[in-house]
């Protein structure tokens, strides 16, 4: 058995490691208050948006097959894709990290051999460094996205994917992100961002015709890379809320299993104090009864 020292100096570490989870949590959970509000307030737009979208492409004007934008139109026959993967910089966070990785492994797997080139583009450390070990022969790492995040870099990030699109350096866009529903439920999404599909915007109820000024094209011109990087931007900000959600999950079940330990470790510190008074009182007894004889 451990000494009575031995177990106290346990006992201290695991309450400072306690501490510290606990510490941690009360810092995700802020985190995660902010990146609520700016969900809350980003998905009615992009829900509006998209219905605006499908409103006006639908009255375009176009020849038969032909799509009304560069950013809506469908490459025949893709043969070079990305991938972007958003996880986070820092651990500590569950398996968040892991099932992201392990659903973008899946979408490799069920896809290499489909396209010539199935790249690769990273958002967050664990995912750079994950596809970096694995050697991937197509990838690119976007850096310090969640350290600045904000809708201009969103917008940057957007702009490049549209502008390789348009210019045929890529066939299509798919993003693998945690889609935030609460602290304890994230869930796994694999969505195309480009191209821009009819079908992919939100359904459009209204039937009112609209004047364009100057034209319908500008519009187009205007509102769907807007679009785009609404999209782009959604799918950060629900992946920094899931994570600070799953980080803030973690936390807490590490507190709660650090408080059970410091519960069992007293347990333990207690019986060997006993034993050891029990023992130092033997002594005394035989001692006695040795002066007695």
């Amino acid at each position: 058995m451990a000494s009575s020292a031995d177990i106290r100096k346990k006992i201290r570490s695991v309450k400072n490691t306690e501490k510290i989870t606990k510490a941690m949590k009360m810092v995700a959970a802020s985190k995660l208050r902010r990146a609520e509000q700016a969900i809350k307030a980003t998905r009615p737009y992009a829900l509006e948006l998209g219905g605006l979208l499908k409103r006006v492409a639908a009255r375009v004007p176009t020849e038969p097959g032909e799509a009304p934008h560069p950013l809506l139109e469908t490459h025949t026959a893709p043969k070079r894709v990305l991938l972007l993967v958003l996880t986070s910089d820092r651990g500590l966070c569950g398996g968040f990290n892991s099932n992201t990785l392990r659903m973008a492994e899946r979408f490799i797997a069920e896809n290499r051999d489909q396209y010539e080139v199935l790249e690769v583009a990273t958002i967050g450390r664990r995912a750079a460094d994950h596809f970096r070990k694995a050697k991937l022969p197509a990838l690119r790492n976007l850096p310090g996205v969640f350290g600045d995040l904000t809708f201009r870099r969103a917008t940057e990030i957007a702009e490049q994917l549209a502008k390789e699109y348009m210019q045929h350096d890529l066939d299509a866009v798919y993003i693998v992100f945690n889609e935030f529903k609460s602290a304890m439920t994230q869930i796994l999404r694999v969505e195309r961002v480009l191209p821009v599909a009819g079908d992919d915007l939100p359904e459009a109820q209204s039937s009112t015709e609209y004047l364009f000024e100057p034209d319908m094209k500008s519009v187009l011109d205007k509102l769907l890379p807007q679009y785009v990087a609404i999209d782009v931007w959604r799918a950060l900000l629900e992946s920094w809320a899931s994570e600070q959600g799953a980080r803030m999950s973690a936390m807490e079940n590490a507190s709660k299993n650090a408080g059970e330990i410091v519960d069992d470790l007293t347990l333990k510190f207690n019986k060997a104090r006993q034993a050891a008074i029990t023992g130092e009182l033997l002594e005394v007894v035989a001692g006695a009864d040795a002066l007695k004889g």
